[in-house]
């Protein structure tokens, strides 16, 4: 069957027909990118992505989002968006609907997607284990985290997580100075802040206040790209910075949800990719101080897909919904 899989999260929506095989198999049709900011509502964008469809679209849905789906009214984190679930049959016409948290797609998708999808970050080489949990987290305008049940014969169970928003734990001097520039802005301050997109600003500002410079305030999607070019020494020491604290809080998962393995996903986590194998991120991860040979012999993957979420959403319909 076809349907149409969406994936929205604090900067795009992605909107995409997914058709569903034989067996639960899934394929994605082209991927058409809405910004979030572009759109005042979930309903016109879908809207804009049906009229690119003729004005017909399948009248089922998978949509991964960013933030929790349990309430009658779905706010998200970190757009101004809301869905209303019971809405949506008389809003957009759909008859079947699965809504899922962004990275429980993103782990849906790690359950099914080919071992060719995945790259060695650090721990043992191979593929990742069939049996156990796997923690899937990874940062993006936020910072998502979910957990993969596996069963050894090919059947598993996602959990979605809030798991972003737990405490930081600063390691050194830098980071130490990065919480107590937090604090000034937050009572509390959460992985998140550290371990996301717009945190690289901070990491960037932090840095100059340590060294005595001066510098031009500016955006994260700037520094990002100075950062990854080249183009500016601050902001690639902020990206090795915030790879390092990735490391931290990704073990820090791994061992409150038991794993034997963890993957990383999100935009930004496939951006950094040839970063974090050449910065201290698989250190970090391992230093977990008694725990640390076991840190050792966790296998860590970084998911390629082009879509996780969109392939994750569809597989989630596809369970949800199967005969």
């Amino acid at each position: 069957m076809d349907l149409v899989a969406v994936d929205i999260g604090g900067t795009n929506a992605r909107f995409c027909i997914a058709t569903i095989g034989d067996g639960g198999a899934v394929s994605l049709g082209d991927v058409a990118t809405l910004g979030t900011k572009d759109y005042t509502s979930f309903v016109s964008a879908w809207e804009a992505f049906c009229a690119m469809h003729g004005g017909t679209l399948p009248r089922a849905a998978a949509v991964a989002i960013a933030g929790p789906v349990h309430d009658e009214t779905i706010r998200f984190t970190n757009n101004p968006w809301i869905i209303q679930p019971a809405r949506l049959h008389d809003q957009i016409g759909i008859e079947q609907q699965t809504l899922v948290n962004d990275f429980a797609a993103v782990a849906h998708a790690v359950a099914i997607a080919d071992e060719a999808h995945f790259e060695h970050l650090c721990g043992p080489e191979g593929p990742l284990p069939a049996d156990g949990t796997l923690t899937v987290c990874g940062p993006g305008t936020g910072l998502g985290v979910a957990h993969l049940w596996r069963d050894g014969h090919g059947g598993y169970r996602v959990q979605a997580t809030e798991g972003g928003h737990i405490d930081f734990a600063p390691l050194d001097q830098v980071e130490e100075a990065l919480l107590k520039r937090l604090r000034k802005r937050y009572r509390r301050v959460s992985a998140e802040r550290v371990v996301s997109g717009p945190a690289i600003i901070d990491l960037y500002e932090t840095l100059a206040t340590l060294e005595g410079r001066a510098i031009t305030p500016s955006d994260d999607k700037t520094l990002w790209t100075a950062a990854l070019s080249g183009a500016d020494s601050l902001a690639e020491q902020a990206a090795e910075r915030f790879c390092l604290s990735l490391g931290s809080v990704a073990g820090d998962l791994a061992l409150a949800q038991g794993a034997s393995g963890v993957v990383i996903a999100g935009g930004l986590g496939y951006r950094l990719r040839e970063l974090l194998l050449k910065s201290g991120f698989g250190a970090r991860f391992r230093a977990k101080g008694r725990f640390e040979d076991m840190m050792a012999s966790m296998p860590v993957r970084l998911i390629t897909h082009p879509q996780p979420g969109l392939l994750g959403a569809a597989a989630a319909f596809a369970m949800e919904h199967k005969s």
